[in-house]
């Protein structure tokens, strides 16, 4: 895939990418580098939320964190709870406010209730099925994740065909949720409306963003401050990962946004 080449061009030590297209799978770089995934964390951890939710421990309308909060709230940033823990808190719906510290809150219901830390909730519950070997969380269920390219691979064909979860449950979580907030993506700006799923991010019409402008408005994924990101575009079998080593920033937003819509429009053709 020649867009796929567009990442040797980015100012990073280094990259490591993938391209999903149905059966075939285009890669760059070494799979197999860890690398630190930031907020790419939190698609990893909503699925285990998801699966707590299958499991009983609690429902997505079950009430956690700020009065009139539940666990849909808190998957959707939607809590009113800061980006960290003592952070200005807002009203229940008032606004999209993107937070670590909700995915914290969620995590900590999570360990009360199996009786182990939400790492190794997430391990045994998500990594080891899915023999994803180089990942694993280290801290805060919001941004303190490693991983590898090729477990990302694998984690996204999990996305596109769930053998995890039910594939009603990836269909509510890749649906806007409480679609009229408004909201800031963090280096891109306030966002009006700003829609977000159940720990993934949906493209819809923000403008500017790290996806490219052609992609589908269902398109959902993540990006993280430390210069990685994935996205999936619902029903075309498509996908993407980058991995990099060097913090978000101004590099990185018309780069990302060029080389995703290269990307798009070659498996358009």
């Amino acid at each position: 895939m020649n867009a796929l080449e567009l990442v040797k061009d980015w100012p990073v030590d280094n990259v490591a990418a993938a391209v999903i297209d149905g059966d075939d799978i285009h890669r760059i770089g070494d799979l197999g580098q860890v690398f630190e995934l930031a907020s790419v964390t939190k698609p990893l951890s909503a699925y285990g939320f998801l699966m707590a939710v299958e499991e009983g421990i609690f429902e997505l309308d079950t009430p956690l964190g700020p009065d009139g909060s539940t666990v849909r709230h808190l998957l959707a940033h939607a809590s009113g709870v800061g980006f960290r823990e003592g952070d200005k808190v807002r009203e229940v719906g008032e606004r999209r406010i993107y937070s670590n510290y909700g995915f914290e809150i969620l995590a900590s219901a999570v360990e009360e209730a199996a009786g182990m830390t939400f790492a190794e909730y997430l391990q045994a519950g998500v990594m080891d099925p899915l023999g994803m070997k180089w990942t694993r969380l280290r801290g805060s269920a919001g941004w303190e994740a490693e991983g590898t390219v090729h477990d990302l691979i694998t984690f996204l064909i999990e996305l596109m065909h769930p053998t995890l979860l039910h594939s009603s449950t990836m269909e509510e979580a890749t649906t806007v949720q409480f679609p009229e907030l408004n909201g800031i993506v963090p280096g891109y700006g306030m966002m009006k409306p700003c829609p977000w799923g159940l720990g993934f991010e949906i493209k819809g019409t923000k403008d500017p963003h790290w996806t490219g402008p052609s992609m589908p408005e269902n398109t959902f994924g993540h990006f993280g401050q430390s210069g990685t990101y994935l996205w999936l575009a619902p029903g075309t079998g498509r996908a993407m990962v980058a991995l990099t080593d060097r913090p978000f920033g101004d590099w990185a937003k018309p780069l990302w946004a060029e080389t995703n819509e290269a990307v798009w429009r070659e498996l358009e053709g």
